[in-house]
């Protein structure tokens, strides 16, 4: 029996964990659950499996999981607020199922130096794609890592025909329903600029190493190819349950979490190289994670504050990129890399960005 604590437990991933969870009662116990400001959905799960242990708030949840005792936490919390959780996990031990992956991009060598091996399991769909895909070989024997991303609901345009983009355009996600900040980023591709970051991060491959690929129809989740030639994908309907069972239970798979693909049926899987003109996300992004210390915060704060900006309509769909790249070009890293520092850089981030949108 896996005691699970899930933070976020009202979001997208934290009510996907407990269906998972609904249907194994034999496996898993909830333990604890923590929302952002949903008292009563939280009040209500907390009553439907039995748990004592709940929080409201992000430094809330921190304090539960160091207080509550559980085999793994999922953390399912949104932005760089679920940093002080991720780190109280990994200091009490606990296996850590990541969703949240801003806190491990913004928290940087922070986070990898608390992990033991094998601590940090990541939920996102592509990280759990690799991270299966890697049990078939030797690190050593790992050429490269290819994420591979849908494209979202502006793939084919050009950087000139994206000019005029609206917010509900913005959230017309072909695959995938999201909050407005991940499905924008999503249709921005800083969502996968994030996780080439996370990868890094993840599983030490170098960035010259880590490639983006654009699947539009979101059923190979991402490769690894080795030194012989053989690239190993892992292949599902996209459906979240699948990764946070395996977050949850690693390395162990939950019978019936998911509908397998139908190979009766002909089906068509299309790959196209990225267009890095028109959406140049990934390479800022690997610009920021090769400076690592403060950037990788100050891309995603700066990111976020565009993204508010968009959808109130004081910026542009253009201008989303152009304003993070302007405020990750007038970063100066401290000299040393603390929550304190962190802090103060995405606060900074926030005004310089809030600024420069201001001026437009």
């Amino acid at each position: 029996m896996r005691r699970v604590l899930i933070l976020g437990s009202t979001g997208s991933i934290g009510t996907q964990a407990l269906d998972v969870i609904r249907t194994r009662r034999d496996r898993f116990e909830v333990v604890g659950l923590s929302a952002g400001s949903n008292g009563r959905m939280l009040q209500a799960q907390a009553a439907e499996f039995g748990v004592a242990d709940t929080a409201l708030g992000e430094v809330e949840a921190e304090q539960l999981v160091r207080d509550v005792d559980a085999d793994v936490v999922l953390n399912g919390i949104t932005g760089s607020v679920g940093l002080g959780p991720t780190l109280a996990a990994l200091e009490t031990g606990r296996t850590l199922a990541l969703a949240n992956k801003e806190s491990l991009i913004v928290g940087g060598d922070l986070v990898t130096r608390l992990a033991a091996p094998g601590q940090i399991v990541p939920v996102d769909s592509e990280h759990s794609a690799i991270a299966q895909a890697l049990r078939s070989g030797a690190p050593d024997e790992v050429r490269r890592l290819v994420l591979t991303a849908s494209g979202g609901p502006f793939r084919g345009r050009t950087r000139a025909q994206l000019a005029a983009v609206t917010p509900a355009e913005a959230l017309a996600h072909p695959t995938w329903d999201m909050g407005r900040v991940v499905t924008t980023n999503s249709s921005t591709l800083v969502n996968k600029g994030l996780e080439v970051i996370e990868a890094h991060l993840l599983f030490g491959i170098d960035y010259d190493r880590i490639d983006v690929a654009v699947h539009p129809q979101s059923i190979v989740h991402s490769m690894v190819e080795f030194i012989d030639g053989s690239t190993i994908a892992q292949a599902s309907p996209p459906d979240m349950r699948l990764p946070i069972s395996l977050g949850l239970d690693w390395p162990h798979r939950v019978a019936g979490v998911g509908v397998p693909l139908d190979w009766s049926t002909s089906a068509t899987w299309t790959f196209e190289p990225l267009d890095d003109e028109a959406f140049p996300a990934v390479r800022l992004a690997k610009k920021v994670g090769r400076a690592g210390a403060t950037y990788p915060a100050v891309f995603n704060a700066a990111n976020e504050q565009a993204v508010d900006a968009f959808h109130e309509g004081r910026l542009d769909y253009l201008g989303i990129l152009d304003t993070v790249e302007a405020v990750v070009d007038g970063h100066e890293a401290p000299a040393a890399l603390t929550r304190e520092s962190l802090a103060d850089a995405e606060a900074w981030a926030r005004r310089a960005a809030d600024a420069r949108i201001a001026a437009q």
